[in-house]
């Protein structure tokens, strides 16, 4: 069974820092760009950051350039979003994306079921 599951989120302070994980089961990671998305109450959900399969090449939004680091282990299959220096406006519920597109045939996309980061003093 394919399933991508979200974990490492919570409450922090301003300037605190948390560390999201997103494993997946039932496919190889490898394979895949992986992106971490959030929604904040009453906002669209937004990219933040992504990190292909080719080359792991990783891209950033602004707001968090320079604090968040987007990385995978293969090995354990698991993608990691870490988020240091955290703001009140990263409050939001993050979700991980897997992505692959397979030509000649349909796309593979999976989604987790979302964390939520609050932070907040």
């Amino acid at each position: 069974q394919v399933q991508l599951v979200e974990s490492g989120g919570g409450l922090v302070h301003p300037g605190g820092s948390l560390r999201l994980s997103c494993t997946a089961s039932g496919f190889n990671l490898d394979y895949f760009s992986i992106g971490w998305f959030r929604q904040a109450p009453g906002k669209e959900r937004e990219g933040v950051s992504c990190i292909n399969n080719s080359d792991d090449s990783t891209y950033y939004e602004d707001s968090v350039k320079g604090r968040f680091i987007i990385s995978r282990d293969n090995a354990k299959n698991t993608a990691y979003l870490q988020m240091n220096s955290l703001k009140p406006e990263d409050t939001a519920v993050y979700y991980c994306r897997c992505s692959k597109i397979q030509l000649g045939r349909p796309p593979r996309d999976y989604w987790g079921q979302g964390t939520q980061v609050t932070v907040s003093s």
